[in-house]
Order: structure tokens, then C-alpha cells, then sequence
């Protein structure tokens, strides 16, 4: 992919109610634009050249009608020392939706066109200034849900994922320069690698990759959250504790059973760990034909939480209804909520869990209604997902998941060549094609199609 030409403009923060709007333009152009738009102080002088990386107060002003748009400060970044490697300025203005669009729209009148989505940190990667795997983190930090998701992109952004990356490609790198070498000149005092050497470094480099591969599932859960369904009957406080783990009114609640009718779900983060967490419909057999509808949601949602609460109305005796919600339960990972304990004698856990017939990883007491053992409750639901959510180095997409695997699938065809006896000429086809899947996650080897691809995915503007 070639190097942009012309010079693009763009609002990069959001419109609305804020103090302050940040405009950014990028290109050849910037400073013959800044020109015809920016005049400096309150006598509105005309400028020709401006100092780099200072802050210059002044005006922006319509470069046909010279009519004043709006008061600004602006910075302007000599390439390439700038975010894009270009020529670069950034216009901050204020906020709202009026004086943005004014300050866009006279750049845009002095000779810019409006940046494609992620268009600045395309230009980036093109100038060399970042790979694709730091380019792709720019788009994490800015959709992390949590302060692990933005610690594990952070890391990613400071190079984290590609510093692995070309570890291993430089260890199979310099394994395929001495295979070549072999092919080339087989005459020649090359040092030579026995097959039982060339299979120890391509398996130590799939052992690499397939620790990558691992970081996948970590990063999902990090990303969007580990699911944790809330079930029971109807009316034994389920929204009750949702409102009370969101610490606001999200859901209705009511004394009449089968309040709930549909599932709602909720992000939310417990001491850094992102949750998804899920408020059910009471199960129970039921005539209503809406109800139902709710109840078989929540059966399917519980199917897929990865850990269930299982809620019961510790005032009252155990019922058939609780018993086969348990059933459902049983073979989760799951904890056992006794709630309105405000209500109930000494409740005995031991006899409830026996009467249910289950195991939970925890069995917490609480009072949703006065949040007693909220806190109880969240310290289990970290315990119940610390090992789905243990600490992650950096983010591994998706792209990069399927990308590795494939990698990975041809080192293993490497293996089995050298195991097979067959010549290096075999081998090497093989360990190329890795070489190349590794060139795709950092934007070596990448096609213009998955580069706009990606890209695409930014706002406009970043």
C-alpha cells in the first residue's frame, strides 16, 4: 500500500455538550492551509510559518469571507515527528456541534478533504511509525471496558504483542537462512543442522505460538466480559441483586412474581475484572405464552454463562421450582445465593445444598434489598472467573487468533517433513509460509483488502 498524497481533515473527539473539540489535519498541505485559515493573537496576524510542537493562540477564520469561526489554539507537528510521520496540526476548539464543524469545514474549504474512518493511524503505519499490531491497540484502548482490557492494550500499544511476534520470526528466520544456505551452496562449509536439531527449533517456535494462541481466550474474556447469568424463580430478588451489584435501578421490581419477563444484561467491572452479567426471567412452568417466552431465554442464557447464580429465598422452604432450577445448574460452575436472610432465621447452608443436591464454588448470604454481602458476593464472583480472567500481557484479536493458527498449522507441517525424512527444499516451503502468517499480524506481509479491513473499524478522526 502506497503513501497518502494529499492532506485530510477530521473531528477527532465527539460532538456534544464538552469545553473543549480537537480538529486534526494531516498531509503536505498542512501548513499552506493553516495559512489561509489561522490568524494569530487578537490582531488577527496573518502567518507563514509557525514554531513546531509550541501552542499558538489565535483564530479561525472562513479562508473565503475571512469571517471569524471560532477561537482556538493550535499545535503544529513538523514531519516526521508527528503522530502520521507528516506534516500535522491539531485545532482545539470548543466543543459542542456548531464550532467543530466550522473549524472543519474551512479546512476542508482551504484545500483538505475529510480523513476516511482511522485514516491518521493508517498514515501512521504506513510512515513506519507504528505496526499493525500497535495500530490495532489504538482501536483497544479506546473500546476497553475495563482496567484490565486498557492495561493489556496499553502494553500492546507499547509493543508488547510485537516484540513476541519478532522473537519468533527472527528465531525461524535465521533457521531458514541456514536451510537456504544448505539448498544453495550444499558444496560449501556451511554449519550444518541435523534433522533432529531443525525439528527442536520448529517446535520450540510452535510452542511460541501456541502460547500466543492461549492469549486469545484470556483476551475475549478481558475484552467483553465473562457472562454470569442470575437465575431462580420468580420473586426470589434477582433484580433486586442485579440493582444492587450495578449500584442503580436498572431493573424493575416489583411483589408480583414474573416481574421479569425478558433477560436484561449489564457490563459492569468488579475490581478491574470486566463482567457481563445477566438478570433472567424467573423460571417456572407457566400458561402465559410471554412468560414462557422469558423463561426459555433464560434457560438458554444460563446455558451459556460461563458462571451461574443460582438465587433462593432463604426465608421460605425449598420448593420442586428451586429443585429443578438446580438441576439445571448443577453441572455449571456456579454459586449459591441465599437472599432475604433480612427475612429468615438462621438459614443452614449445608441443608440447602444438600436439599438441592449441589456443590457450589461458593455459597454467599445477602439481603438485596439492605445490600448486605454485596461485597461478599462480588469477592466470589472474582473468585468463581480469576482463572478466566487472570492477567493478560497484551490483546489477541481475532485476526490474530486465525492468523496464528495457520501459522502454526504450518510449522506443524514442517515437523512432519523433517520427521519424514524429506530435503530441505520441502522443509523451507513450509517454514516460508509461517514466516509470512507472522508477517500478516504485524502489517509486513498484510494485503491492502485486511488493511482497509481493519482501518475501516476506527472512528474518523483517530
Amino acid at each position: 500500500m502506497e503513501k497518502y498524497t494529499d492532506t485530510v481533515a477530521a473531528i477527532a473527539t465527539s460532538l456534544g455538550q464538552a469545553a473543549l473539540s480537537v480538529v486534526r489535519i494531516s498531509g503536505p498541505d498542512t501548513l499552506r492551509i493553516i495559512e489561509r485559515i489561522f490568524r494569530k493573537g487578537r490582531d488577527l496576524k496573518r502567518v507563514s510559518y509557525l514554531e513546531e510542537k509550541r501552542v499558538h493562540y489565535g483564530f479561525i477564520v472562513d479562508p473565503e469571507s475571512e469571517e471569524i469561526q471560532d477561537e482556538v489554539t493550535l499545535i503544529y507537528y513538523k514531519g516526521p515527528k508527528s503522530y502520521t510521520t507528516e506534516d500535522m496540526a491539531e485545532i482545539i476548539c470548543h466543543g459542542g456541534y456548531v464550532s467543530p464543524r466550522k473549524v472543519l469545514k474551512s479546512i476542508l474549504k482551504a484545500g483538505a478533504r475529510l480523513a476516511e474512518p482511522g485514516e491518521f493511524t493508517k498514515r501512521a503505519f504506513l510512515g513506519g511509525r507504528v505496526d499493525l499490531t500497535e495500530a490495532e491497540a489504538v482501536l483497544e484502548v479506546i473500546h476497553a471496558k475495563g482496567e484490565r482490557a486498557h492495561k493489556a492494550a496499553i502494553s500492546q500499544l507499547s509493543g508488547g504483542l510485537k516484540k513476541r511476534i519478532e522473537s519468533i520470526a527472527q528465531w525461524l528466520r535465521e533457521l531458514l537462512m541456514l536451510i537456504e544456505a544448505c539448498i544453495d551452496f550444499p558444496e560449501e562449509e556451511i554449519e550444518y543442522l541435523n534433522p533432529e536439531e531443525i525439528e527442536h527449533r520448529l517446535i520450540q517456535a510452535k510452542t511460541e505460538i501456541e502460547e500466543l494462541i492461549q492469549q486469545y481466550q484470556t483476551s475475549s474474556r478481558i475484552k467483553e466480559g465473562i457472562p454470569i447469568a442470575i437465575v431462580g424463580k420468580p420473586n426470589v430478588g434477582k433484580s433486586s441483586l442485579l440493582n444492587a451489584l450495578l449500584k442503580e435501578e436498572r431493573a424493575i421490581v416489583t411483589e408480583i412474581p414474573g416481574t421479569t419477563r425478558d433477560t436484561i444484561e449489564e457490563e459492569m467491572s468488579i475490581k478491574g475484572f470486566p463482567i457481563r452479567i445477566i438478570d433472567t426471567a424467573g423460571i417456572r412452568h407457566t400458561e402465559d405464552p410471554v412468560e414462557r417466552i422469558g423463561v426459555e431465554r433464560s434457560i438458554e442464557k444460563l446455558k451459556m454463562a460461563e458462571v451461574v447464580l443460582l438465587v433462593v429465598d432463604a426465608s421460605k422452604a425449598l420448593d420442586d421450582e428451586d429443585k429443578y432450577i438446580a438441576s439445571l445448574v448443577r453441572e455449571k460452575k456456579h454459586i449459591l445465593v441465599l437472599n432475604k436472610i433480612d427475612l429468615a432465621p438462621e438459614v443452614q447452608a449445608k441443608d440447602i445444598t444438600a436439599q438441592l443436591q449441589m456443590e457450589p464454588v461458593e455459597i454467599v448470604k445477602t439481603s438485596a434489598k439492605l445490600h448486605t454481602g454485596i461485597g461478599e458476593l462480588q469477592d466470589a464472583i472474582i473468585g468463581a472467573t480469576a482463572v478466566s480472567l487472570k492477567e493478560a500481557e497484551f490483546l489477541v484479536n481475532e485476526r490474530h487468533y486465525d492468523v496464528l493458527i495457520k501459522a502454526k498449522d504450518a510449522l506443524e507441517r514442517c515437523i512432519e517433513t523433517v520427521r519424514a525424512g524429506l530435503t530441505n527444499e520441502f522443509i523451507a516451503i513450509d517454514l516460508k509460509e509461517a514466516l509470512n502468517r507472522l508477517g500478516e499480524i504485524t502489517g509486513e506481509t498484510t494485503t491492502d483488502d485486511i488493511l482497509n479491513m481493519i482501518f475501516s473499524r476506527f472512528c474518523i478522526g483517530k
